[in-house]
């Protein structure tokens, strides 16, 4: 039972982290295109990838805090549902090449995110 406490404890952070990135993102960047979800998207992909590196060698984490940050955490931080909900969005309304841009740039410019991840936690030892 423990463990559903650690990840909804981590979901509820998570879920107000994006929140709040999304609200930055809408204000500093305008809300004509989604870069809040494309920002936590990158972000989390990019962190988890550290996380999950780093936790398999050289940091223990108890089994508790990995459930906190890895299922909780970035589990309601990333937003692939919103993505591709956005990206449908984007291409009924925007055309062709922003949903096309939106879509490239989660999942290339994420996937380079957790690639960096994986290669600064191996950097640290």
């Amino acid at each position: 039972m423990n463990r559903f406490i650690w990840i909804g404890l981590g979901a509820i952070l998570g879920a107000n982290a994006r929140y709040l990135v999304g609200v930055w993102a809408g204000s500093r960047f305008g809300a004509d295109f989604p870069y809040g979800t494309l920002l936590v998207n990158i972000t989390g992909s990019l962190l988890l990838g550290f996380l999950v590196t780093l936790s398999a060698g050289r940091l223990q984490l108890s089994p508790e805090l990995r459930l906190f940050l890895a299922v909780g955490f970035f589990g309601s931080y990333t937003t692939f549902s919103s993505f591709a909900v956005e990206s449908i969005f984007l291409f009924q309304d925007g055309g062709l090449g922003r949903g096309i841009f939106n879509i490239l740039g989660n999942n290339l410019i994420g996937l380079m995110g957790a690639l960096l991840g994986v290669y600064l936690a191996r950097a640290l030892g």
